[in-house]
């Protein structure tokens, strides 16, 4: 989680559901900085970032997070899911580059399948 949200019950149910599917979830917190996020992906040597988006500062997150795991060569896939996240949103996250942008109405099945999609593809 990004900056000042605080909206956690979302992401830390998305984790759980994860790690009950059988994938390894290292689960930040919240208060990250880009910086912070990207340091921890490369120490843990992740697969994927999922963002958890429950206000609207994430659209302005994503063009400097890709910069920043640019500037450390840390190419992996990005993803972002949360209740705020319009098809509009969407689309506009796809185009930026993230991955996946999963809003309220996806379903747990679609989530786990395209996270699994994203690691099973992943360099290395």
């Amino acid at each position: 989680m990004l900056g000042l949200d605080q909206h956690e019950v979302g992401a830390i149910a998305v984790s759980r559901m994860l790690r009950d599917a059988g994938l390894e979830v290292i689960y930040a917190g919240k208060f990250n900085t880009l910086d912070m996020l990207v340091k921890t992906g490369m120490e843990e040597n992740v697969d994927l970032i999922g963002l958890s988006c429950h206000s609207w500062e994430y659209i302005h997150y994503i063009p400097e997070l890709f910069r920043i795991m640019q500037e450390n060569d840390f190419e992996i896939p990005v993803v972002a899911g949360g209740s705020v996240i319009t098809p509009a949103d969407a689309e506009d996250l796809l185009k930026k580059g993230v991955a996946a942008a999963f809003g309220s109405s996806s379903t747990p099945s679609e989530i786990i399948k395209r996270i699994r999609e994203l690691v099973e593809s992943a360099p290395g």
